[in-house]
């Protein structure tokens, strides 16, 4: 049966949760509307003002066809990315020509056409998306700000459940901090470790750690991750597994101090109780983003220099039980600092120069 809504609208700020809710409401939708010829997709990604009036004009147009056989029509105007908080989507212009969107949906005629409208990233302070959501049949994918690792969270576990396995004690949270926050590497990688443990049906951390590698920001994880437990056998151990395979300090020393910088920024915004660490990751970091992100002008990339750019539940995890203190921190920056001139000094004795900072770092 047609809708009572007149149009269809989702969005989100992953775009591929959006892409794959979309495609699966469009594919239901054309079960009902048989005809290809009465099924249109029309894209929404421009990168101008010029193409923002391009891509209305032939949605419209669309919407006012009629069908060829007197039946209903499909359209799907698709990843669209100008309701987005961008210069494009700032434009007075683009603003218009946003009004025009909102009342070629108003006066669709459900009956007649089915509307859908996919859209990411998208700035729901604005009055379009509200509207949206009152008149239409809205779906919001993931999350944004704290909640954003959580929804995350929940995205892999619905997958894994479809699989018909679950996740283990500490495995999805270290496959998150492997992976970072990129849905779909998180996605097929579910599914590679569903296939590896074949009929156990519970991927467990050690799953994870032999078989998901380390791809956010290129982190070394295992040295890392044990030197910031302050497990000193532990971090020996894994230089040497690193060395005997052929490393290079480069990489590891690179990753503990992205990761120092990272914890030095953490425990600052939780001394000054401008952020707090729970379940769900960093909590509270939108709120200390606006009273402090104007100290990180120019850097909106994902950067270990900018504590605002990473996620929350990626954080926490960085975080873990219980943070170092501040001048441990520091002096583990000094350490770093130090390490690094005997590098280039000693280029030969690479592993026992990280050796002996470890030993120095948490000796102590």
């Amino acid at each position: 049966m047609p809708s009572a809504k007149p149009f269809t609208f989702i969005c989100g700020a992953d775009d591929f949760l959006v892409q794959r809710a979309g495609r699966a409401r469009y594919e239901t939708l054309a079960a009902e509307i048989t005809d290809e010829f009465s099924r249109e997709t029309i894209s929404g990604y421009v990168g101008n003002v010029g193409e923002v009036e391009e891509a209305v004009n032939r949605f419209r147009e669309a919407v006012q066809t009629v069908s060829m056989f007197g039946g209903r029509r499909l359209v799907w105007l698709k990843d669209v990315n100008f309701l987005a908080d961008t210069v494009t989507g700032r434009a007075e212009s683009t603003l218009k020509l946003v009004e025009d969107l909102q009342l070629i949906l108003a006066e669709n005629d459900p009956e007649q056409v089915a509307i859908l409208i996919t859209a990411s990233p998208i700035d729901r302070r604005r009055a379009f998306p509200k509207w949206c959501e009152k008149h239409g049949e809205f779906e919001l994918c993931g999350a944004d700000g704290d909640r954003a690792g959580e929804a995350l969270a929940g995205v892999i576990l619905q997958e894994a459940k479809t699989l018909g396995v679950e996740f283990g004690d500490g495995a999805l949270e270290l496959l998150l901090a492997r992976v970072g926050a990129n849905t779909r590497l998180l996605i097929e990688e579910t599914h590679k470790l569903s296939t590896a443990i074949g009929e156990r049906k519970v991927i467990e951390e050690q799953d994870v750690a032999e078989l998901t590698p380390n791809v956010a920001e290129g982190d070394f994880f295992e040295v890392a991750d044990l030197f910031f437990k302050g497990d000193l056998k532990g971090t020996l151990g894994a230089l040497d597994r690193h060395f005997f395979s052929g490393g290079d300090s480069r990489p590891v020393i690179a990753s503990l101090q992205n990761r120092n910088r990272l914890l030095l920024q953490v425990k600052a915004l939780t001394t000054a109780q401008l952020a707090t660490i729970g379940p769900r990751g960093l909590g509270s970091l939108d709120k200390a983003k606006g009273e402090l992100a104007r100290y990180f002008a120019g850097a909106d990339e994902k950067s270990s220099y900018n504590v605002f750019s990473q996620n929350p539940w990626y954080l926490g995890k960085l975080a873990g039980g219980t943070l170092p203190s501040l001048a441990r921190l520091i002096d583990n920056q000094h350490e770093f600092v130090t390490a690094f001139a005997e590098l280039i000094e000693r280029p030969d004795q690479q592993q026992d120069v990280m050796r002996e900072m470890v030993v120095r770092c948490l000796a102590k």
